[in-house]
């Protein structure tokens, strides 16, 4: 491993690390405003009528979701799907902690029916665009990182 690799790798983790406070302030702001689609069918249907509206796609899973084979289908087209329009996609694992996010906006704790959160997508249309210094935090990481070839980061979410 030579020097820039080791250089490189402590910066791009301590980068993942301010990268986590940033998508649940993004995440929290674009539900606010209504800008926030969950779930894989919900997102599959958004992406087919308005790619162009889509500025982040959040793929999230866990380990007990790794057995789920439909559901591992929908992720990796979805994926591919963002990777051909230009959408930045991040990976992340923590979906307890993603609900936890969402719900503190809503306070939707105790919903009858769990909420698919393996897909979340951001829009932030041209006409009254989403304002928000996380959105720019996390648009400069893809920027940052499309050089070094890391197209899908994978971010920990877990507690604990």
């Amino acid at each position: 491993m030579t020097l820039e690799e080791v250089v490189g790798s402590t910066s791009n983790e301590n980068r993942m690390e301010t990268l986590r406070p940033a998508l649940e302030e993004l995440l929290v702001a674009a539900q606010q405003k209504d800008r926030v689609t969950l779930g894989v069918h919900e997102s599959a249907k958004l992406l087919t009528a308005d790619p162009d509206s889509v500025v982040l796609c959040v793929l999230a899973m866990d380990e007990e979701d790794e057995d789920d084979v439909a559901l591992q289908i929908h992720v990796t087209l979805l994926q591919a799907f963002c990777c051909e329009n230009d959408i930045n996609i991040l990976r992340v694992s923590g979906v307890r902690r993603l609900a936890r996010v969402l719900e503190r906006d809503t306070g939707d704790s105790d919903g009858d029916e769990p909420r698919d959160l393996h897909c979340i997508l951001v829009t932030n249309p041209p006409v009254q665009p989403l304002r928000c210094p996380a959105l720019e935090n996390i648009g400069s990481f893809f920027e940052e990182n499309r050089c070094c070839s890391l197209w899908v980061p994978h971010l920990d979410l877990q507690d604990g």
